[in-house]
């Protein structure tokens, strides 16, 4: 007879170490961010990582070169999970889709300045380490390119729902996006919070506000039509 409590140890096992794993890893990302942010790309060091999370070097190491836990740090600390998927993919942006149309754009926004609250700091590091590093570069291109992905997401998006008007052609939609992707810049949190002293009410109110008047009602005013 198959010994049945064997197998449950070794899936319990298994399953417990699996989540050892994604934890240790989850821990290695967050002291990746807060050290890139604090230090910059070139002032950290994966000893410095593995100090800040509790771990041996070997054990980060383990976890990628240091450039793709930049690259990683960047998509945990901004989406909440790292990989390729986008927005919509992630369990961020399923919540969402399933606002209704009077409260999606204000989730959409506060996700948004949330996000850049997050990565605040980092995002700078990002951009200094790309400007030295050919690699590092690559991947900034790589999540440049899904970010406008994403915001020609959100454009469509909002225009299915009606929020937009009338109904746009390709062009007009990439326009919008590169509009709305400058507003929701981790940029304009940096200069309006951490520079200027906006509070994050303050900040989310405005972005709320440049959405409604630049997105949504102002097409056609910069010249979309």
């Amino acid at each position: 007879m198959p010994d049945n409590r064997s197998s449950a140890v070794r899936s319990y096992n298994s399953t417990l170490r699996a989540e050892q794993a994604a934890n240790t890893r989850q821990r290695i990302l967050d002291a990746a961010a807060a050290c890139f942010a604090r230090s910059g790309y070139a002032g950290t060091s994966l000893a410095d990582i593995a100090a800040e999370a509790g771990v041996s070097v070997e054990t980060v190491k383990l976890s990628g070169p240091k450039r793709a836990l930049l690259l990683a740090a960047f998509e945990q600390a901004f989406a909440g999970s790292e990989g390729p998927q986008t927005i919509a993919e992630r369990d961020v942006g399923r919540g969402i889709l399933q606002l209704e149309d009077d409260q999606v754009v204000a989730g959409f926004v506060h996700f948004v300045a949330e996000a850049n609250r997050r990565t605040s700091g980092l995002w700078a590091g990002f951009l200094s380490a790309a400007s030295s590093d050919a690699l590092v570069r690559q991947e900034l291109d790589d999540l440049l390119l899904r970010r406008r992905a994403d915001f020609l997401a959100a454009v469509a998006e909002f225009e299915r729902r009606g929020l937009i008007g009338p109904v746009l052609d390709d062009g007009s939609r990439r326009e919008l996006a590169d509009i709305l992707s400058f507003v929701a810049s981790p940029e304009s949190h940096e200069q309006l919070v951490t520079q200027s002293g906006w509070s994050m009410e303050r900040y989310e109110a405005w972005l709320r506000d440049a959405v409604a008047r630049l997105v949504l009602d102002g097409w056609g005013s910069p010249g979309g039509e």
